[in-house]
């Protein structure tokens, strides 16, 4: 029995012949369906992320997130934070890769990159809350922080809203003036902006930075539209937050994972008292959310590994569909089930061995 790989040109083959437009559809209306039957306990189990912080050109981590369908199979995604990554070593800020496991036998099925993958299900959970919770017609994108994670963001949004203009704002320049040409595809009107502009203009603000543990906000606190809806992405380790705790504390707070959200969320501000709601929740009551539309809503968006195992799902069966993916015998499977080494073949010699 073989292991499906996905890797890098695969991705990219199934994302250029699909469309993005397409997948990140796809993924978004799956992770909707997902969440709903989350809500009614039929989706599986998904524990909180362990892991570990690292020196990393800065304070890093690398942690692992599995999610569990009972008789089905476990994915299991590991994912390595590394703000110092772009800078130092030309690589992206996130990297990770996702394995499918069978759950009865424990067998490797399947193995993907994880980059392109975190950042279509991010922005795909983004458009998902900001459906729900934003109004309708919100039609002016902020974007504080524009790296990789704020493209798939942009582009999340763009396929639920009629987006008339995007501002956006980066501490370090060069990545806020590439950012209209990486998000190009979408044809939308993108101004370089102060902060606090950006936040003041916008009806849906993300926030999507690598704000050092104990530096946040990443804005200050100003007067917002009063139907402000904020996707607050970036913070990823206990101590690292990017809103201002008064914002957070007058707003409807929203949630993907509670324990998470606690532990290195945006909630860290605030302990359980202040969450208002789990994101499944309001997925499978979309009603329970429309009467926050008209004040700031905030969904805090720790990611957990249900968007992994959705996303996965799509890239596999996408990947299924285009013949595309690399079989290989990664595990041992001796005929034997006891065996330990593999068979001798001939011309094998032994070592350590005396004769006579």
């Amino acid at each position: 029995m073989t292991t499906v790989v996905l890797d890098a040109r695969d991705i990219a083959r199934i994302i250029g012949t699909v469309g993005r437009h397409e997948v990140m559809d796809q993924v978004t209306n799956r992770l909707l369906a997902a969440l709903r039957a989350l809500a009614k306990g039929e989706a599986g189990h998904t524990p909180a992320r362990g892991g570990f912080t690292r020196e990393a050109n800065g304070l890093g981590c690398l942690e692992w997130m599995p999610h569990h369908e009972p008789g089905k199979s476990v994915t299991l995604k590991t994912v390595a934070y590394s703000p110092g990554n772009p800078e130092h070593c030309s690589l992206p800020t996130i990297l990770g890769t996702v394995a499918r496991f069978d759950d009865v036998t424990g067998r490797l099925e399947a193995l993907a990159d994880g980059v392109v993958l975190t950042a279509i299900r991010t922005g795909a959970a983004s458009a998902v809350a900001s459906r729900l919770l934003a109004r309708p017609d919100s039609r002016v994108v902020g974007l504080i922080g524009a790296g990789a994670q704020a493209v798939t963001q942009l582009h999340g949004l763009s396929r639920v809203f009629d987006i008339a203009e995007v501002l956006v704002h980066d501490v370090d320049p060069r990545h806020a003036a590439s950012f209209p040409q990486r998000v190009g595809f979408l044809g939308l009107d993108v101004r370089i902006a102060p902060a606090q502009e950006v936040v003041a203009a916008a009806d849906i603000l993300c926030t999507a930075t690598s704000v050092e543990v104990g530096a946040g906000p990443v804005f200050q606190d100003v007067d917002v539209r009063e139907h402000l809806h904020i996707n607050a992405i970036g913070a990823d380790l206990p101590g690292k937050t990017e809103l201002p705790k008064d914002l957070l504390e007058r707003s409807f707070v929203c949630t993907d994972h509670v324990e998470q959200a606690l532990r290195e969320g945006e909630c860290q501000q605030l302990g359980a008292d202040g969450i208002g709601a789990h994101l499944a929740d309001l997925c499978a009551e979309p009603a329970l959310a429309h009467p926050y539309r008209s004040r700031t809503t905030v969904f805090d968006s720790t990611g957990f590994a249900l968007e992994d195992h959705v996303a996965l799902d799509v890239l596999l069966e996408l990947g299924a569909e285009l013949g595309l993916g690399t079989r290989i015998d990664i595990e041992y499977h001796p005929a034997d089930a006891l065996e330990v080494y593999p068979p001798l073949q001939a011309g094998d010699r032994l070592v350590g061995t005396t004769a006579g």
